[in-house]
């Protein structure tokens, strides 16, 4: 007996294999659970399998398992399963040896009502759709050829390899990734945050700022995209001032980043398609729009080239042109000599007639003439001078004789009586129109005192007013109930009460009036009167003396 033999344990439990266990497993399970009812949620149907069979898992908000509905049952069901909703299923549990797995294959499913994650995520979508981040106005178009591209991704996964790819065939350009996950709980904050990153690099910084971004992750269930319906990541995108695209899940996945991103792709493949154009395409187009360039210049070349030829055959010879200028330079100067000529014969008698008048003899002449009517205006001046000396001897001599003082005595005597005449008459018209002022004043007065609503109320009449002085001359302006004031003549007022008599109406102001008296004297004297205004003093006549 070897040692090794010696010193292994003996036991008397039975030993199976992996097969045996499985398939007692299978068979426990399949006798125990043969007819069960599930409720719970539909995640990660994609429809059916290319072999008729349909994929999918049920859960709640602690537990999942895995679901299979086979070709035959599922073309008989009237209601086909959808992603998030809440369905009841009805079949039998099984287990699957190959992955030590239980599934629940379901031979009949009717709806429950909406799951949990997809009522939580139309709420979510309302409410940011209410906000206005979904507007379309707030989308911005996406640049012709970016020169930088970031890519926020999982850097491990087959998207940014098939990005990469992508834009390599397309027109290389740089990315920048960011590396996040695409899954799990921080999902949602490291894309808002990797968002935000791209948006504050600076535009001239060491790290180029890209042109525009790109939110990539691969297919999976509404569970592995929950991330991306994270509030904070559709405001991330939402705020961007980058251009962004969202490239989530495949074409039939929709998450809320979808309806915030500048553009949705239906595959990470598809947004690389959108953000760059084909290079070869754009040589082609370059090269075509050369050629037109090109040819259309030539032919311009042409047109302008025949345009310059015709207009050249159309023009006339510089013969043609110089001789009509030549003709009249030949006739200028046949005829300038003429003209001298004359010019010079005119110039010649000119000055022979000016020469003649500054002869010795004419200007002798003209002197005798001048001195001649010079000695004339001497005399008239001298004879002028002794007749003004004269007049003014005389005038004087006048004014010596009259300033003697019997006849300034005379004439002070005139004036004292004129004087005296001009103040009488002063006085009379000073009288009359005081008179004349004071009878229209009482006049005026007359009928300022008949104008007096104090007179009216001498009569017999009253002045009917609100508790705050203004008056009431209206019946509409007295309703039942109301206080008022009545002001008789000399001053007199007494409080009344409207009240409304049993066969009155209101429109015919028809009231009960019931007398509240109060101390007339305080009443009046509370209430301020207006300042009357004194009396005209009449008008004094005797206006005294002038001196």
């Amino acid at each position: 007996m070897t040692p090794s033999a010696v010193s292994a344990p003996m036991s008397n439990v039975t030993e199976y294999s992996v097969s045996e266990i499985s398939g007692a497993l299978k068979r426990t399970v399949e006798e125990t659970f043969g007819h069960v009812r599930l409720r719970g949620e539909v995640s990660g149907y994609r429809g059916p399998h290319s072999s008729g069979h349909a994929y999918f898992s049920l859960k709640d908000d602690r537990a999942r398992i895995d679901a299979v509905i086979w070709r035959t049952a599922f073309a008989k069901l009237a209601f086909k399963p959808e992603e998030g909703l809440e369905v009841v299923a009805t079949g039998r549990l099984t287990t699957y040896p190959g992955s030590s797995k239980y599934q629940i294959v379901i031979e009949q499913i009717e709806p429950a009502g909406a799951g949990a994650l997809m009522a939580l995520l139309n709420e979510r979508r309302r409410k940011l759709e209410a906000e206005g981040l979904f507007a379309a106005e707030r989308k911005q178009p996406l640049p012709f050829m970016p020169r930088v591209i970031g890519v926020v991704t999982s850097p491990t996964g087959a998207v940014i390899r098939d990005i990469h790819h992508r834009i390599a065939d397309r027109f290389p350009v740089y990315l920048l990734v960011w590396p996040v996950r695409v899954q799990g709980e921080t999902s949602g904050e490291e894309v808002a945050r990797a968002i935000a990153g791209f948006n504050a690099l600076p535009a001239d910084g060491a790290i180029a700022r890209p042109d525009l971004i790109i939110v990539a992750r691969g297919g999976g269930s509404l569970e592995d995209l929950w991330g991306f319906n994270d509030e904070v990541v559709v405001r991330a995108a939402a705020t961007s001032i980058i251009p962004l695209i969202s490239a989530v899940g495949h074409e039939t996945d929709w998450t809320l980043i979808d309806h915030a991103a500048d553009m949705r792709a239906p595959t990470p493949t598809g947004a690389a398609e959108m953000a760059v154009p084909v290079r070869a395409d754009l040589v082609a187009a370059l090269a075509a729009l050369a050629a037109r360039h090109a040819g259309a210049v030539s032919r311009r070349l042409e047109q302008d080239r025949r345009a310059v030829a015709a207009t050249a055959r159309a023009l006339p010879s510089p013969d043609m042109l110089l001789a009509l200028p030549r003709r009249r330079l030949d006739e200028a100067a046949t005829s300038l000599g003429q003209c001298l000529r004359v010019n010079l014969s005119e110039k010649r008698r000119a000055y022979g007639e000016v020469a003649t008048r500054l002869a010795p003899s004419s200007l002798e002449a003209i002197v005798r003439e001048k001195r001649a009517d010079l000695r004339h205006h001497q005399t008239h001046a001298a004879h002028a001078v002794t007749g003004l000396v004269q007049r003014k001897r005389q005038r004087f001599e006048r004014i010596a004789a009259d300033l003697q003082p019997h006849r300034i005595t005379a004439r002070a005597e005139a004036a004292r009586l004129r004087l005296a005449n001009f103040a009488e008459r002063l006085n009379t018209a000073q009288a009359q129109v005081a008179a004349g002022r004071r009878q229209t004043l009482a006049a005026a007065w007359r009928v300022a005192d008949s104008l007096n609503p104090l007179r009216v109320l001498e009569r017999g009449y009253t002045i009917v007013r609100r508790p705050d002085g203004e008056p009431i001359v209206r019946a509409a302006g007295l309703t039942p109930g109301m206080n008022f004031e009545l002001q008789f003549a000399h001053g007199e007022r007494r409080q009344a009460i409207a009240t409304r008599d049993g066969d009155s109406d209101a429109a015919t102001g028809h009231f009960d009036v019931q007398e509240a008296p109060i101390n007339a004297v305080e009443a009046d004297a509370s209430r301020p009167r207006p300042k009357r205004r004194p009396a005209a003093k009449p008008a004094e006549t005797d206006q005294g003396t002038l001196f």
